[in-house]
């Protein structure tokens, strides 16, 4: 929604100021300088890319246009979740959590959080994490840099749709100078036409320059900074488990260790101290109740 409107407002922003100077629309009109730019910069993607980054691209393009991601609601769920796990675990001793992250799907407390559920890769990551608790003898340092690894793999993945559309960003200015450069040659080489005619082929030309630089700015720069910012939103629910976990490793009581993932959250999605200490207190609550 949002992506659409602000391509409104660079269109609405750069046409208008165009047409209140004076200028005739028309001219802007260039279909074979958007061939040539847009052509060459899509080749040149296709070539720079192997197949795997492509697949991700295409797939990661459409995510722009859609809202999502975590909530407040849903880091709620998140460290409510994590709490009632550690509860049992401190309440009935680590090894009786291999029945819940054995089958998540069928345990009665996974159940009560169907975002976290649905979510494959975040209850993965709780699983494997807690199954790794459950064995014994884990040490916390160990725990952290391996954590750190596989969130940093995370981040490495998340980030190549965004690295592989800045790229063809970074290449349409350069490939408007191209379609421009073409447009002065055959300009060149119609030397003796009329002053009219000519000057309508130099404009024709020099807005291969203004599209080039347009596109990159204006529409696919964009593009890659949402999704890089989508990719770092994508990887707090991940640093909140990770704070969780390791608090708990260290030896605090599951009240404060959920405190320690409050804390890595991002402010505009970070629930208070009495949010968090509500949720807390109703996963105590009977079912009756």
């Amino acid at each position: 929604m949002f992506v659409a409107i602000g391509w409104v407002l660079v269109i609405g922003s750069v046409i208008g100021s165009f047409i209140g100077v004076g200028g005739h629309l028309p001219a802007l009109i260039q279909p074979f300088e958007l061939l040539c730019i847009f052509g060459a910069a899509i080749g040149a993607f296709v070539v720079s890319n192997p197949t795997s980054t492509l697949k991700k691209t295409l797939k990661a393009i459409p995510s722009c246009f859609k809202g999502g991601g975590y909530t407040k609601e849903k880091y709620l769920e998140l460290i409510a979740l994590l709490y009632e796990l550690l509860q049992k675990a401190r309440k009935e001793g680590m090894m009786s959590l291999e029945a819940e992250v054995g089958a998540p799907e069928e345990s009665v407390i996974f159940q009560k959080y169907p975002h976290v559920l649905e979510d494959h890769h975040l209850l993965d990551f709780i699983v494997d994490y807690l199954r790794m608790m459950s064995g014994g003898n884990v040490n916390v340092l160990e725990v952290q840099d391996l954590m750190d690894e596989e969130l940093a793999t995370h981040h490495a993945e998340s980030t190549v749709a965004a690295n592989a559309i800045q790229k063809m960003a970074d290449g349409l200015p350069a490939f408007g100078i191209v379609a421009a450069v073409m447009g002065v040659v055959h300009t060149m080489g119609s030397v003796g036409a009329p002053p009219a005619v000519l000057g309508e082929m130099i404009a024709g030309a020099l807005v291969g320059t203004f599209l080039g630089i347009l596109l990159a700015y204006g529409f696919i720069g964009p593009l890659a900074d949402l999704l890089n910012a989508k990719g770092r939103a994508e990887a707090k629910p991940y640093q909140c488990v990770k704070a969780v976990l390791l608090a708990s490793l260290s030896g605090y009581a599951p009240p404060i260790a959920v405190e320690f993932g409050r804390k890595v959250l991002f402010t505009a999605d970070r629930p208070s101290f009495q949010e968090l200490d509500d949720a807390v207190r109703a996963t105590k609550m009977p079912k009756s109740a």
